[in-house]
């Protein structure tokens, strides 16, 4: 099983808390959270700690470091927004569940990072469908230490902002999704991991690295934003940018206007195809898809 996560941008319905604000933050309550629940994150840490290096791009690993997420326990927001707005201006805002679309296209346009304010249970280590503590912060606030890489988390939720004029939410979250959750990138010590979706997953980021199933194809903008994908397993297709400049370069020069005009008029496809030779960096087998996935371990 996957640490799967709901795109931020698909609709989810919870009963909001009476301290909750318009734009859908909410206290942390640090000193709320239990024993238990502590224990739960130290669980998770030292799990991946282990585990990533050689797999997560360098960049990860250096934002791990220097916001100090080793100290112990689930992080205070407080403590993480002094190191973190110093380095790339960007903070931390504590929320219960996935946000409206226009209302997380203005954090990120901001330069403020929805996480959610909970962490998973005990028997659900290795899958929770909403975004938790561990995935928001583990997975993405590192991330948002690298200068260039904060950049294009703003340039999406501007963008973002500017798709609600249009019928291209499915596109965009594809976006998010095959980058921010699940990007690899190209290094001079091979592909690694760069996704929040994967670093925070035990057994994703092997599979996306080393297996022979999943297809690992060259980014192309439009061709992700017309890829659909799986909320509920591994990819059966992972994208790979070049750099954290070229993806920032690729959606900062790119006019999105017409081209949220143009995709609902073109076809999708589908999460295996592969479109041109030219973008093959490994064919997958699709040995694991084909298998049943983690609905047949499941059976």
């Amino acid at each position: 099983m996957t640490d799967k996560q709901t795109p931020p941008i698909e609709k989810h319905k919870a009963p909001p808390p009476d301290d909750m604000a318009a734009d859908f933050t909410v206290p942390q309550h640090w000193e709320r959270y239990s024993e238990e629940e502590h224990r739960t994150w130290d669980i998770l840490y030292k799990r991946q700690e282990k585990l990533l290096p050689g797999f997560a791009e360098d960049s990860y690993l250096a934002g791990l470091q220097v916001l100090n997420l080793h100290r112990g326990g689930i992080p205070n927001f407080d403590d993480l927004n002094e190191d973190l707005e110093k380095l790339t201006g960007w903070t931390i805002v504590s929320v219960p569940c996935l946000v409206p679309d226009d209302i997380f296209f203005e954090h990120l346009a901001n330069r403020r990072f929805p996480a959610g304010n909970f962490i998973r249970r005990p028997d659900q280590l290795d899958y929770i469908q909403e975004p938790d503590v561990f995935h928001d912060v583990f997975g993405h606030v590192p991330m948002l230490t690298n200068p260039v890489f904060a950049d294009y988390m703003q340039a999406y939720g501007e963008g973002g902002l500017r798709s609600l004029n249009y019928d291209c939410l499915k596109n965009l979250a594809a976006l998010y999704w095959y980058t921010v959750e699940f990007g690899l990138i190209k290094t001079d010590k091979g592909l690694r991991i760069y996704g929040a979706g994967i670093v925070s997953s035990a057994s994703e980021t092997r599979f996306c690295v080393e297996d022979p199933s999943p297809n690992r194809l060259e980014f192309d903008l439009e061709r992700v934003m017309r890829t659909d994908y799986i909320i509920d397993d591994f990819q059966q297709t992972y994208f790979v940018i070049d750099s954290y400049e070229s993806l920032f370069k690729a959606t900062v020069d790119t006019d999105f206007g017409p081209l949220y005009e143009r995709l609902p008029k073109l076809t999708r496809f589908s999460v295996t195809d592969i479109v041109d030779d030219k973008e093959i960096i490994h064919k997958g087998t699709q040995a694991y898809a084909n298998s049943g996935g983690r609905f047949a371990e499941a059976g």
